[in-house]
């Protein structure tokens, strides 16, 4: 594990009890109303709320705190992981309710590179930029540190869930389940990607604290940074 500054991640999301973010036909109805003013709490709680590209594209979610009263309103800033910049100009994370901050590569096309004029003319949007054909994920929590982000929100997907874990940039889980089975083996998960090859290679978590809530469960785990391979 490398020293180097970075921001305490935590890694939210609701799922069906089969670990499914939404059905197959991309219903993803899982929390109730006390369940998203959960999550909402967090969202106030921290510097910045992280999703990928996917989840942009997929839902246009504003990444704001708008289901709990905040007196004054202080929104976090909102952080798109989007290597190859297909963000939509009208997305909604792009509105003005918060400063939004788009991680991308140096590599570029021509496409891209007018895409990127048009976003740096927007005074609320900050772009980074990585070497590579994908975000290096260590390389922006470093720079995110430096630019005064403490705490992240990681609200992703599956792919981008799947890179944060792999990188050992996880700190916390907060995970809602939901009383409902939704199969379907295309049907998005919390985590995808190429998966540990061992149980010796995979996150392990410690269980802090449970409760119940609308129905399901919620389970809150500290991520063990350094278990010990010889047990």
């Amino acid at each position: 594990m490398s020293n180097t500054l970075k921001p305490y991640v935590i890694s939210n999301v609701g799922m069906s009890l089969d670990g499914k973010l939404a059905t197959v036909n991309n219903d993803s109805r899982i929390s109730g109303a006390e369940d998203l003013k959960r999550v909402h709490r967090l969202r106030a709680m921290v510097d910045g709320i992280m999703v990928g590209i996917g989840t942009v594209l997929k839902d246009d979610p504003r990444l704001t705190v708008h289901k709990i009263d905040t007196t004054p309103r202080k929104n976090p800033v909102r952080i798109v992981v989007d290597s190859k910049l297909k963000i939509p100009l009208n997305a909604r994370v792009l509105n003005r309710e918060a400063k939004t901050i788009i991680a991308t590569t140096s590599k570029m096309s021509r496409e891209k590179e007018k895409k990127l004029k048009m976003l740096k003319k927007l005074k609320h949007v900050d772009i980074i930029e990585t070497d590579g054909d994908r975000v290096d994920l260590k390389k922006l929590m470093e720079v995110l540190y430096k630019n005064g982000i403490r705490s992240i929100l990681l609200e992703g997907g599956g792919t981008l869930n799947w890179s944060m874990f792999k990188e050992g940039l996880v700190d916390r889980v907060s995970v809602y389940i939901a009383p409902m089975i939704f199969g379907g083996k295309n049907a998005p998960t919390y985590v995808d990607g190429e998966g540990f090859k061992s149980v010796e290679e995979c996150v392990k978590l410690k269980l802090e604290r449970y409760y119940l809530m609308d129905g399901g469960i919620v389970l809150e785990f500290e991520v063990v940074k350094n278990p010990d391979k010889n047990k």
